[in-house]
């Protein structure tokens, strides 16, 4: 649990409302040998500290239920770490270029079926790259730092790569790849970098977004029009069902498979982020660590 007097490193930082519609602010936090989460009333989103600085809270915190609280006027903000503090290396932080090429080129290699495909899949990945790098892929629940949607998409890549030859039955990794790149470029639109929701995410979405960019995309680099529909399904269908956003459901092998890659990614990093028995609502369960 949070302890007072103690500096811990932001890891994770979101803006809120309560029901009566005041300011606060949810905080992920990690010291040397302790993480925990906590909620810090009449904060709003421009006093809200960033992913990477150094908090203390000088007065006693509020247990109830198992939720830590503090006031505003407990919270003391140290600005963000340097590379000499012993909390620096705790920052979540987006993978190397270097990592991304790497699972690029591996996959390229697998993609036999369609040259103009496998060469858009290269095209695509070097152009997104430092887009994502800046960007999260959610405003709390998984990857939800700077860099964290460049993380999220080179999870679900290397996985693809992964299990490909285990799979029961062949499926077309090109498709897969190029769906993957874009399934959730719409949270550019969605997000600001730091976190905060953009207009976007309640007019449109991220997967009507995605799925309009990369249809258009592919219609531009003249791309076949089956195979077109087939990608953008894929897209449309990787939340898997209507309840959690998806438009259609699943229909094809290929979106049965991406839908359980964003959905293992996301999960596994909730229960990463979440302390040892604290509520993971992408789980609906306490994490056991």
């Amino acid at each position: 649990m949070i302890q007072r007097d103690r500096e811990y490193i932001v890891v994770c930082s979101s803006s809120a409302k309560t029901r009566q519609g005041k300011d606060y602010c949810y905080l992920k936090l990690c010291a040397e040998d302790e993480e925990g989460s906590i909620s810090v009333w009449d904060v709003s989103p421009e006093e809200r500290p960033g992913v990477g600085e150094i908090v203390v809270f000088k007065k006693d915190l509020q247990e109830r239920d198992g939720y830590v609280s503090a006031t505003r006027e407990s919270l003391q903000r140290r600005g963000p770490a340097i590379p000499s503090h012993p909390l620096y290396a705790l920052i979540p932080r987006p993978i190397g270029r270097e990592e991304w090429q790497d699972v690029i080129g591996k996959l390229q290699r697998l993609c036999t079926d369609d040259a103009q495909l496998a060469a858009l899949v290269a095209q695509l990945a070097d152009t997104l790259f430092k887009t994502y790098a800046a960007y999260p892929a959610a405003k709390s629940i998984h990857h939800a730092f700077p860099g964290g949607l460049l993380n999220h998409t080179y999870q679900m890549l290397t996985m693809l790569e992964a299990i490909h030859h285990g799979l029961p039955f062949p499926v077309r990794i090109d498709y897969c790849a190029l769906a993957i790149l874009f399934h959730d470029y719409g949270k550019v639109y969605e997000y600001q970098a730091n976190g905060d929701i953009q207009e976007d995410m309640p007019l449109l979405g991220h997967v009507f977004i995605s799925a309009n960019r990369i249809y258009g995309y592919l219609k531009e680099k003249g791309v076949e029009e089956k195979d077109i529909k087939r990608i953008v399904h894929i897209v449309l269908a990787h939340h898997g069902s209507r309840e959690y956003g998806s438009p259609i459901l699943p229909a094809t092998k290929e979106a049965i498979l991406v839908h359980a890659l964003d959905n293992l990614s996301a999960k596994m990093d909730a229960h990463e982020g979440t302390p040892h028995m604290e509520r993971c609502f992408a789980l609906d369960t306490n994490a056991v660590k």
